[in-house]
């Protein structure tokens, strides 16, 4: 089945979900008619939420974006893209070190596949922000509020706490 060129991808971990990742699931809802948000599954990552959990997240802070659909996927993102009928893969760059490590990514999904990547600068405002920084400002006690939505916030000092 031919991928559509009208449907994207927003591969990731997404654990959790910070305002960057969402400025580029909407950038890229208004550029895409449906937009996939694919969290995947990687054991060799020591996640603070489950699959499920990041997937129930995603829902909710993505759930004013009509054309967007939340999934999980184990494996290449070149097959989530083919299983679904997708063309095109979006990933936020933030800086040169992104964009030398997106590039690799995008060479093999193309000649695994023939997958287009398109990268997307990052919003200045979240140029900073990963989801591992956000994890550490919550683990000291940091306010996290300017960085990642309120049902994010609650779930990720809850979390913390329990450690």
């Amino acid at each position: 089945m031919k991928p559509e060129s009208r449907h994207a991808v927003c591969p990731g971990s997404f654990d959790p979900v910070t305002y960057g990742h969402l400025d580029i699931i909407r950038r890229t809802s208004q550029l895409y008619d449906e937009v996939w948000v694919a969290v995947f599954h990687n054991a060799s990552k020591n996640a603070v939420f489950t699959v499920e959990e990041r997937l129930e997240l995603l829902r909710e802070t993505t759930a004013d974006i009509p054309n967007v659909r939340v999934a999980s996927f184990r494996g290449l993102v070149v097959d989530f893209c083919a299983e679904h009928r997708v063309g095109v893969i979006v990933k936020g760059v933030r800086a040169v070190s992104d964009f030398d490590y997106e590039l690799q990514m995008a060479q093999m999904n193309y000649g695994l596949r023939g997958i287009e990547t398109v990268m997307m600068p990052t919003n200045p405002l979240y140029s900073f922000l990963s989801s591992s920084m956000v994890k550490d400002a919550a683990k000291w006690g940091g306010d996290i509020s300017p960085h990642v939505p309120e049902i994010v916030q609650r779930r990720l000092v809850e979390r913390m706490s329990q450690d």
